[in-house]
């Protein structure tokens, strides 16, 4: 069996409300596929899908028609979008978190917005979470909740945020698998599988060998990245076709 499991895989970034982006790399998926076709294709989302962005709402509309599509897809649970279901069960709380879903680092006011939920802020949560829970179509929710928290196919391992070094890869807590940064980023540990990963942005994906970082900061004005593994072959999607990106790609000397 290939590292793959003979499947193509196109393993998309956090998107964060980058609408335009999502789009132009749709778009680089079907001109890759109509150029180089392969029996087995399948498009992996690494979350991340609301907040920041202006176009939250038409974000997960795009992915919720991507779902029905003929092109297979799957989509993992990042730690931005696991505030949705929080926020709506419980508005006023931190969740234990640093911040706060309306706190401006995190951004959910954007996600709000694209809602046609204006002037969210934390002293107004609660009527804020009523207003959004009248918004929010049951297909989104819906959507947001059965998203997966890793997948794993051949030699590679697909989370949003990381894995803790200390446990396997089929035993990870479920805050590691969406928030974890340390010690996963420093670890050198061969985790079992490499693992694919976004949360934590990078200037350019980075590939350590024992994993791969692919958010490159959409909603900060940078780029969105795909990642394609096919077998043995690891290459970045660029507007111009495939590049490679083998080990020590994107990492500073």
């Amino acid at each position: 069996m290939s590292k793959t499991e003979n499947y193509r895989i196109y393993a998309i970034g956090d998107i964060h409300g980058s609408l335009e982006q999502l789009r132009d790399m749709q778009d680089r998926i079907a001109t890759d596929l109509r150029t180089n076709p392969h029996p087995n294709p399948l498009v992996i989302y690494l979350g991340d899908y609301m907040d920041r962005g202006p176009e939250c709402r038409a974000v997960l509309e795009n992915l919720i028609a991507v779902k029905s599509a003929t092109l297979p897809a799957k989509f993992l649970y990042g730690n931005h979008d696991n505030y949705v279901p929080l926020f709506l069960e419980n508005p006023e709380s931190m969740h234990e978190r640093k911040y706060h879903w309306l706190h401006p680092a995190m951004g959910g006011d954007k996600t709000l917005a694209s809602y046609g939920i204006d002037g969210a802020v934390l002293e107004n949560a609660t009527a804020v979470s009523a207003a959004f829970a009248k918004a929010l179509p049951s297909e989104h929710l819906g959507f947001v909740k059965t998203c997966e928290l890793s997948i794993s196919i051949g030699g590679y391992h697909f989370v949003h945020a990381g894995v803790h070094p200390d446990r396997p890869l089929n035993d990870q807590a479920f805050d590691d698998a969406i928030w974890i940064r340390e010690p996963f980023l420093s670890s050198k540990a061969d985790f079992g599988a490499v693992v694919v990963h976004g949360h934590t942005v990078v200037k350019n994906v980075e590939n350590h060998g024992n994993r791969i970082a692919v958010d490159t900061g959409a909603v900060f004005g940078k780029y969105l990245s795909c990642l394609v593994l096919q077998d043995d072959h690891q290459w970045l999607l660029t507007d111009g076709g495939r590049v490679d990106c083998p080990i020590g790609h994107g990492i500073d000397p």
